[in-house]
């Protein structure tokens, strides 16, 4: 019996040695978790129990059982690492299969899906269609096509007008035609003030929308011109403010209409985008007695644009950015979080699976329901503390050699029995 209870021993021991050397090797593993093996005694019973001087059998191996503690969270240079800070596990998608990782060095393939090193999906909740995210789990992919343009819809003008000004000696004239032959533009002296901002057409080609400010001989009232590329579209619109220098609010919105403009190339000729309509919006606009100063221009058009960046926030919402200024809400991480982690099976490759002891997996947005926030530009280190295992190492040496010492007394015994005459 001795043999076989030493014999125990030793296997213990050397499966306490393989746990041990598993972890020491993974020291470097982003997103690995540290193991310890678990043992339990060995009697031999009956139907009846053993009894009360039972002599035990040896040890078993119990379990493995992972620790799943934070690791030391390191930054990277690539906005694509991403570390979960708190409870959680990426979730990814093998051909449908849903893994679990703590590792996220992960990358895009030539798809466009952001993956890991063994081409598993990154799975984020969806957006919609203007943006908002949605509770529809998908892989996250980045869209590296151009964008379509957005034709100026609105253009929201605040400016102060001065009210000191007095109404030009030279009309305004007009209209004006800066592809005419000659040319035909407003004299410098006709007007008070003018402004001037890019909008777009269907195709995304930028236009120059001009406004030219006329101050009419009647008090608190002026005139406003608009030109895009040149050419006369509008006017003149009439503005009337109030002795406070602002707006009645009766007549709110003060709003100008562009209808029916054809957007023309550098030559003079149509660019085949769709005729245009649109609105320029007066509205918070004033007259008081200081000068002419344009507050803020904002157009709602844009033209093309590559993908130039991606920039993922901690609550785990990927933004694309894009050569023309735009951004966009490619789709949110999703992060799972499980009542028993240690119930989870490893598949190797830092990633695990679902089990029954585990419990059925939560799936979240970050920082929500219990789960850590996500840091872009970052990695989770493995949380093996090498000291710490070494000397493990050194305990489980021990136990080796001292089971080993148990079979070599007992042998020294069975011989000394042998030898008897």
């Amino acid at each position: 019996m001795g043999f076989d209870t030493a014999v125990s021993g030793i296997k213990a021991a050397t499966a306490d040695l393989d746990v041990i050397g598993n972890n020491i090797a993974n020291g470097s593993t982003t997103g690995f978790k540290t193991s310890r093996a678990e043992f339990a005694d060995v009697y031999a019973t009956s139907l009846l129990g053993a009894g009360g001087n039972a002599i035990g059998r040896g040890v078993s191996l119990a379990g493995v059982s992972q620790e799943f503690t934070q690791g030391n969270i390191s930054f990277t240079n690539n906005a694509l690492d991403l570390a979960v800070s708190g409870g959680g596990f990426f979730l990814l998608s093998d051909d449908g299969a849903s893994l679990y990782t703590r590792a996220g060095n992960f990358q895009v393939d030539r798809e466009g899906f952001i993956v890991n090193n063994q081409g598993h999906r990154l799975q984020a909740f969806q957006p919609d269609t203007v943006g908002n995210i949605t509770g529809t789990l998908g892989d996250l992919q980045l869209d590296t096509s151009l964008i379509d343009p957005n034709p100026t819809s609105l253009v929201d003008v605040t400016a102060n007008l001065d009210s000191r000004e007095v109404p030009p000696l030279v009309p305004f004239g007009g209209p004006f035609d800066a592809f005419a032959t000659p040319p035909t533009v407003p004299d410098a002296d006709s007007y008070n003030a003018s402004s001037s901002t890019t909008i777009y057409d269907s195709l995304g080609n930028p236009h120059v929308l001009s406004t030219f400010f006329v101050k009419s001989a009647t008090a608190n009232e002026w005139e406003v011109h608009t030109m895009i590329d040149g050419v006369t579209t509008s006017g003149p619109d009439t503005l009337t403010f109030q002795d406070n220098g602002q707006f009645d609010p009766l007549t709110l919105p003060i709003e100008l209409s562009i209808t029916g403009w054809t957007p023309l190339n550098e030559g003079g000729l149509p660019t085949g985008a769709t005729v245009q309509s649109f609105t320029v919006s007066l509205s918070r606009s004033t007259q008081f007695g200081t000068e002419f100063a344009v507050s803020t221009v904002i157009q709602d058009g844009f033209t093309t644009g590559q993908l130039r960046g991606v920039e993922i926030d901690d609550t785990g919402v990927a933004f694309a950015r894009y050569t023309n200024g735009q951004a966009r809400a490619l789709g949110q991480v999703a992060l799972v979080g499980f009542p028993n982690p240690n119930g989870l099976q490893p598949l190797g490759d830092t990633s695990w699976a679902e089990t029954f002891s585990s419990g059925a997996g939560t799936i979240s947005q970050p920082g929500t329901a219990g789960l850590g926030v996500v840091q872009s530009g970052a990695l989770e280190d493995s949380n093996v503390e090498i000291t710490e295992q070494l000397v493990n190492m050194i305990l489980a040496q021990r136990n080796f050699q001292a089971n080993a010492q148990v079979i070599q007394t007992q042998d020294t015994v069975t011989q000394t029995i042998i030898n008897i005459r």
